[in-house]
């Protein structure tokens, strides 16, 4: 009987344990990707902000209703270019909205090795976000392959448009011109994007970035349309962003503990 019931209270205590490891398994999973999503939205606003940039220098932007007002200065140095894209928000034929300004500093031409292209928003919104900060372009010549490359760095804050929220987003990439380089026509260069950032998202918490599979820019479409960069955030597992196969659609996946969400700029 004595035998009975210690074999009893050992079943018990097993039981137990069984229950108390089954409590600590059932932790609620970590699926969230805000840090995914805003370091996402932030490449996505800066790499247009380059694209509007190049366009404006093509063709002086008189060709769309929402291209902005585009002023040269060429006689200051370095040189600048001013894009007023107007107080009101104005919606492009893909939808983006923008207003202000983006102010630009250049030291020679785009091609030539050397030149250095500053970017600067002022009063400057994008989908009524308000964007801050600087963009730093450097052409490094030609690369191994002979491709001209350029030296890319990020500094840079998004802001709500009611305030609501803040997140910064730092980078430091390679940008390396595979298609176009050899004509006068911009809109058919493509690019890769290597590299890796950091940032603090809108709920305050930080996190790291790190491009596993180059970033396909096509300067005929305003989204990034391909490649694959993983999140880190302080704590907590790793948040994948793929931007897909390369089709101009202005979405891009997040995968989080397994678990795969479908996110749209905007």
């Amino acid at each position: 009987m004595q035998n009975l019931r210690i074999l009893s209270l050992l079943l018990l205590v097993t039981i137990a344990a069984s229950a108390c490891r089954r409590d600590k398994d059932d932790s609620p999973l970590d699926v969230d990707y805000t840090s995914a999503s805003d370091n996402a939205r932030a490449e996505d606003i800066f790499s247009d902000m380059l694209a509007q940039v190049d366009k404006a220098a093509r063709d002086n932007g008189l060709r769309d209703l929402c291209d902005p007002t585009v002023t040269f200065d060429t006689v200051t140095s370095p040189r600048t270019i001013t894009l007023d894209f107007g107080d009101v928000n104005c919606t492009a034929a893909n939808g983006r909205q923008r207003r202000g300004q983006v102010q630009v500093t250049y030291t020679g031409r785009y091609r030539d090795q050397g030149t250095v292209i500053t970017i600067v928003p002022v009063n400057y919104y994008v989908n009524n976000n308000l964007v801050t900060g600087t963009k730093t372009v450097t052409n490094l010549g030609l690369d191994a392959n002979d491709n001209i490359h350029f030296a890319i760095a990020v500094n840079a804050t998004l802001t709500a448009g009611d305030g609501s929220w803040v997140a910064t987003h730092t980078a430091a990439r390679t940008r390396t011109c595979i298609e176009g380089s050899s004509t006068p026509e911009l809109s058919d260069d493509v690019y890769l994007i290597t590299g890796g950032g950091s940032g603090v998202n809108r709920n305050g918490l930080p996190y790291t970035t790190s491009i596993t599979q180059a970033l396909r820019i096509a300067l005929n479409c305003p989204y990034i349309t391909a490649g694959v960069v993983q999140v880190t955030p302080a704590s907590g597992v790793v948040r994948t962003i793929d931007y897909g196969n390369g089709t101009c659609d202005g979405t891009f996946t997040v995968t989080v503990n397994g678990r795969t969400f479908t996110v749209t700029i905007g």
